[in-house]
Formats: structure tokens, C-alpha cells, sequence
């Protein structure tokens, strides 16, 4: 290790609070066409609230005190710093496990499932499956700084972080994501396989078999809703992705320069993607402040953008060789049938949660946590053939 890891808070500093919520005062709202609903966005009504609970209501100390429960540490590889939060487990024994993010979340999603990971039995679980977790934020997330220049695609992050595990003393480990999570540990599973034990994902998205006729024979009855759920998705939910996948910089000056649009902007995900009310309004919140005080919403949107590009540079993304888990939680936004799955990876665990959604283990850390431990009993079972 070149330069040993420094302690890391976030700050909300009381002069940007101020400022913040004066800026959330001079808000100009939109009209909006009656009986749209949520069809067309977040309903004015719904944004009024949360701009108004956000700006009077909203404990900014308690978030502050929140993302600082943990340790966590900013580390220098090549010359970038990347922030990540380092939860030991108590046995010796446990498995080294990254767990990384996407968008619009940060490191806070795993927090309530973490000590579930860490020590399994005082949740129901055995401490067999214990892990030692290691919470990156994504670079240009959070703690992690943007880079500034072109190229810092989900399979660049993905380098970092392996460099990140081999810093920190870790030859084998698990990886796990969702989301922009899912993408980074994939590219990881197959560049640095060698010291990847197993991946486990609750977000699957790939290019549906070429010959659809017979790949449509292996979908099951209760499958066939996924896939118009999906379908649905991707026509009258994407215009999010296709505009900060081509026009990121326009739209963060609109998002960076207004905290009520960025708030609106990112609660619409929020509300749609989790199921029910499983994201509370503060904890929604502390994931809007983070972005907002830390100067990364430019930079959060602008993965899509990397993403879109290193597609077009036709950089093959590799065959995952590794044993895999997947979890399909039932809102989740995107669903791919188990036989399909199970041609794209080598799959040793399927489960369907009966609850959650597309930040599974925010809404749901019992139901994610039990899932990693049933991967991690079935990973040392693969282990011993």
C-alpha cells in the first residue's frame, strides 16, 4: 500500500443548510395538467410536500450522524481518491464481501443490512455465513470524487475496486450489486475472476435470447408478467437513462442549480421503484442531501453517459465464470426469466424475496441479508465438489 487509507465524515456543513433551504423558499413550481397523476412524474402536490418537509422539517444533523455510522476511509489509487466504508466482522472466519450501489443511492443502502451480514446469528442466521463487508461509493458517488476526465466507466470503477480489495489485504472475496452495482461487479467477476469467489446480483439486464421463439418456451407461467412488466418499463420509463445517458451536462445545471427539481427528480425513482412505502421520506431525504452537499449529482448522472459510450466502443463484456446468485425481489423494475439467467450465468442460487423492490436491500436488509447467507451456504457446498 503506497498511502494508508484516512478516516472520512460527511459533513453538512450549518452554512450550506442555510443556504439550501433558502434556495428550497424561492422555489418556482409548475403548473400540471389535472388527472395525470403520477403518469407524467411526481404529482405537484406530492413534490410541494417533500420540498416543504425537506426545507422546515428535515433533521439535517441526524442524516449527518447517520452516514457517519460506520467507519469509513478515503483511499489514493492512481492518484484518485475512492471512498468506501470498512465493516469487520467479529469472526475471524467471515468471508470478505463488497457490496456497491447505484443510482440514485449511495452506501446508506446497505447500512441496515449490514450488521445482519456481519454477525448472522443474532438475526436468525448462523455465523457460518458471516461476511466482512467493504462499501464503496461508486467514483463520482458521495465520498468518491469525480475524476474530472473521460473514461471512468462502470468497468474502470470496477478496476479500482479490485485494486481497492488487493490495498486492503483481501486475495478472495464476494461481490454483489444492484443497479449500477450489478454492472460494476459483473465487469469485476470476469477481470479479476481469479480472485473472485462468487457474484451475487438483484438486477439482471441483458439482450433477451436470439431466437425468442424457443427462449419464450423456457419462460414459466408467473414469468411472463416480468417480462411485460419490463417491456413496459423500458417504453414509458426510460427517459431518465436516455437523457443522462446523451445529455447529462444540460440536464445538471438544471438538477445541480435547483434542490426542489433534484429533490423531485429523484423521488419520483424513489417512490416507483421501491414498493409501498418501504423508503421512508427521510431516509429518501438523506440520500438527496448527500448528492446535493457532496457537489455529485453532475457527476452521478454522467455514469450513464460512460456507460452508453464504452457500449458503442463495443468492448465485449466477458462471460462471467464465477458461481452466481441472483435474487429477483417482485418490484423490481427490470426481470429476467430463470432459464434466461441461467444461459448468461453460471447460477448455483435463485431466489424470489416476497417483498422488495429495486433498492432491495434498503427497503428489505432482513429478507437481502437472509438471501447472502443462503448464496453463502450454497457457495462453500460448490466449494467442496
Amino acid at each position: 500500500m503506497t498511502q494508508p487509507p484516512r478516516p472520512f465524515r460527511f459533513e453538512f456543513p450549518a452554512a450550506a443548510v442555510a443556504e439550501l433551504r433558502q434556495r428550497l423558499a424561492w422555489t418556482r413550481w409548475p403548473d400540471e395538467l389535472e388527472g395525470e397523476g403520477a403518469a407524467a412524474g411526481l404529482p405537484l402536490a406530492q413534490a410541494r410536500a417533500l420540498v416543504a418537509y425537506w426545507q422546515d422539517g428535515f433533521d439535517f444533523a441526524a442524516a449527518e450522524a447517520r452516514l457517519n455510522r460506520y467507519p469509513q476511509y478515503l483511499i489514493d489509487i492512481d492518484g484518485l481518491d475512492l471512498h468506501y466504508v470498512h465493516i469487520r466482522s467479529p469472526h475471524a472466519h467471515a468471508r470478505p464481501l463488497l457490496l456497491t450501489h447505484g443510482w440514485p443511492g449511495s452506501v446508506l443502502e446497505f447500512f441496515e443490512a449490514a450488521p445482519r451480514l456481519t454477525e448472522p446469528e443474532r438475526y436468525g442466521g448462523n455465523a457460518a455465513d458471516a461476511f466482512h463487508l467493504v462499501l464503496p461509493s461508486l467514483q463520482g458517488y458521495g465520498g468518491s470524487p469525480s475524476s474530472g476526465k473521460p473514461g471512468m466507466s462502470p468497468r474502470q470503477i470496477g478496476r479500482r475496486q479490485a485494486r481497492l480489495m488487493q490495498e486492503l489485504g483481501y486475495e478472495r472475496y464476494v461481490l454483489q450489486g444492484g443497479d449500477w452495482g450489478s454492472v460494476v461487479s459483473h465487469y469485476m467477476a470476469v477481470d479479476d475472476a481469479a480472485h473472485v469467489d462468487g457474484l451475487h446480483l438483484n438486477l439482471v439486464t441483458f439482450t433477451p435470447p436470439r431466437n425468442l421463439a424457443a427462449a419464450m418456451k423456457q419462460v414459466q407461467p408467473h414469468e411472463l408478467a416480468w417480462l411485460a412488466a419490463s417491456d413496459a418499463h423500458r417504453r414509458d420509463g426510460m427517459g431518465y437513462y436516455r437523457q443522462q445517458a446523451t445529455r447529462p451536462q444540460t440536464l445538471a445545471y438544471a438538477l445541480t442549480d435547483s434542490p426542489a427539481g433534484w429533490c423531485a427528480w429523484i423521488g419520483e425513482k424513489y417512490g416507483g421503484w421501491s414498493q409501498g412505502a418501504a423508503v421512508d421520506r427521510d431516509t429518501l431525504l438523506t440520500q438527496v442531501s448527500l448528492y446535493w452537499f457532496t457537489g455529485t449529482i453532475a457527476s452521478g448522472i454522467r455514469l450513464y453517459r460512460e456507460f452508453a459510450q464504452s457500449l458503442q466502443r463495443k468492448e465485449p463484456p466477458g462471460k462471467v465464470a464465477v458461481p452466481t446468485g441472483f435474487a429477483c425481489y417482485p418490484n423490481e423494475i427490470v426481470r429476467m426469466p430463470r432459464a434466461w439467467c441461467e444461459q448468461a450465468y453460471p447460477l448455483i442460487h435463485w431466489s424470489e424475496p416476497p417483498r422488495g423492490g429495486h433498492f432491495a436491500a434498503l427497503e428489505q436488509p432482513q429478507l437481502f441479508a437472509e438471501d447472502l447467507w443462503a448464496f453463502a451456504g450454497k457457495l462453500r457446498a460448490h466449494e467442496k465438489k
